[in-house]
């Protein structure tokens, strides 16, 4: 990741988010466990975008003087339980989390909280506010309403499709999948023929994707929550010799953009997670000394990513 891209990011991102900071009395912060460590937990790093925010995380914490420690829960709230209970263990001074879940997570944050040790979230909210520091997450909505734009003008505003969503426990899987349908149901001649979940899996979305195809031959479209799942998708169609489905994803991968490139790809939604991860290791480093943010809950806008924008986007990160 380039460190160039830090002070620019940083400044832009603060006209279009919440951030500002204050600085609290001391006795309303929690002091951290004592250590220079920071644990850094996502959701598996066999998905690029969650080994993006380890990546990011470490280079921007040591950067910053601290021991960086990473884990994956795999979507797994008793893993990541478990992952909280070792850092307050361990006396960490923050935690950076992607988490296993809206509702599953708040647990383990309360644990967190308990213990002293502050808790700032990217990615993913939970349904809680005042245990996490802050929520720093992608502008999903806004997101999944900008690519669905681009979709329906390649379907020519008509025809069959299906959907694959993420992991119905994630707030992010029905947040898209909204804003997908508050622009395709406007329009009366694309219809949904199929909805399944893939659990943001690639090899479960082309499973899914090949089931699909074989019940609903008509579809020439596909919508899918993230990029794993499109880029699974994409591949069962190439299989299938149906190069003529049109397909969208959300996260801004390279897989995604590769396939864009190819014209195998309509698009996706670029979340920036870099820029997101980075924010959030700065307010963590802030915190500690002092000064929090000034909101919990942070917005970053998204994206649109098509083949007239794409070479701009490489490892999550947009440049003009």
């Amino acid at each position: 990741m380039k460190k160039a891209i830090v002070s620019a990011a940083l400044a832009a991102m603060m006209g279009v988010m919440a951030v500002g900071s204050t600085v609290m009395a001391e006795a309303e912060l929690l002091p951290g466990g004592g250590t220079k460590i920071l644990y850094c937990i996502t959701p598996s790093t066999s998905n690029p975008f969650f080994g993006t925010e380890q990546v990011i995380a470490k280079e921007v914490g040591e950067e910053l003087g601290y021991e960086v420690k990473c884990f994956s829960h795999d979507d797994d709230a008793a893993t990541q339980l478990e992952l909280f209970e070792a850092a307050v263990t361990d006396k960490a001074a923050a935690i950076i989390c992607d988490n296993a879940g809206a509702d599953a997570s708040i647990e383990a944050i309360q644990k967190a909280y308990d213990a002293g040790i502050p808790t700032f979230l990217i990615d993913r909210e939970i349904n809680q506010t005042g245990l996490a520091i802050s929520q720093i997450v992608a502008d999903n909505a806004q997101g999944a309403a900008a690519i669905a734009e681009v979709w329906v003008e390649a379907m020519n505003y008509e025809g069959k499709y299906a959907e694959l969503l993420g992991l119905e426990s994630d707030t992010n899987c029905q947040v898209r999948s909204d804003n997908y349908h508050s622009v395709i149901d406007e329009y009366p001649d694309l219809e949904m023929v199929a909805q399944q979940s893939a659990n943001w899996d690639q090899t479960e979305a082309y499973e899914k994707t090949e089931a699909i195809l074989q019940a609903n031959p008509e579809i020439t479209g596909i919508i899918c929550g993230n990029d794993t799942m499109a880029c699974g998708a994409v591949q069962a169609c190439i299989d299938a010799g149906r190069d003529d489905i049109k397909i969208i994803g959300l996260d801004g991968s390279d897989d995604a953009a590769n396939y864009i490139k190819s014209g195998d790809m309509v698009g996706t939604a670029l979340q920036q997670i870099a820029l997101i991860t980075e924010t959030a290791v700065r307010e963590a480093d802030d915190y500690l000394n002092g000064t929090a943010p000034e909101e919990e809950k942070q917005l970053v806008p998204c994206i649109a990513i098509t083949a007239d924008n794409v070479e701009n986007l490489s490892a999550f990160v947009y440049t003009e």
